[in-house]
């Protein structure tokens, strides 16, 4: 029987392709570590309809996520826009149909950190990361960031926490993420499937 490779789970939510390329830069970092595959699942919108009126499979870009993929991940990165200084309903809701895992210890001591854009600079980035991080205290993951050895933390003028990547996408046309931004998202996947490799 084929056995498949650990792999940091990069779960996400985004409207406009900015938090999609986040995800991106951090399973590219995660690729930098020998024996740790990144796979890359988002979670469809949220709405009002009592019938569902998604297609079960996304038109484009990621899978969406299943709890499977999240119960047997070594590592999790979660992302979403800002939505009020907190994550936006969509990764919400599926993090809160997680309670089986929690009640079982599934994702207990696995490493975790989270990532985030948001259209102001000033837009609740870091609220919104500390807030993600709480239902994986609640699940006894082990929360990882960004140490200040990654220089374009010092450098950047636009995302970038040591508290998770971050990106600032403006308020008009949507700016891309630029260099710092992605050596810091890559540093933070390198980190978070390094973790996860030590804690196996």
């Amino acid at each position: 029987m084929a056995t498949t490779s650990p792999y940091i789970l990069v779960l996400y939510y985004s409207r406009t392709g900015q938090t999609a390329e986040l995800a991106a830069q951090i399973a590219r970092g995660v690729s930098r570590v020998q024996g740790m595959d990144a796979r890359i699942r988002t979670v469809p919108s949220v709405s009002p309809d009592t019938e569902a009126s998604l297609p079960a499979v996304p038109d484009d870009g990621a899978p969406y996520a299943s709890k499977d993929d999240l119960a047997n991940c070594a590592g999790l990165a979660i992302g979403s826009p800002t939505r009020f200084g907190n994550m936006a309903a969509p990764l919400k809701y599926f993090l809160d149909s997680t309670g089986d895992l929690w009640l079982n210890g599934t994702l207990n001591g696995k490493p975790a950190g989270a990532f985030t854009s948001t259209g102001s600079l000033h837009g609740g980035q870091e609220s919104t990361l500390l807030t993600m991080m709480v239902p994986l205290l609640h699940h006894g993951m082990v929360l990882c960031g960004v140490p200040y050895s990654e220089s374009a933390l010092n450098e950047t003028s636009a995302g970038g926490t040591p508290y998770g990547p971050s990106h600032w996408a403006g308020t008009g046309e949507p700016q891309s993420v630029n260099d710092h931004e992605k050596a810091i998202c890559q540093t933070f996947g390198e980190r978070l499937a390094r973790l996860a490799m030590k804690l196996r």
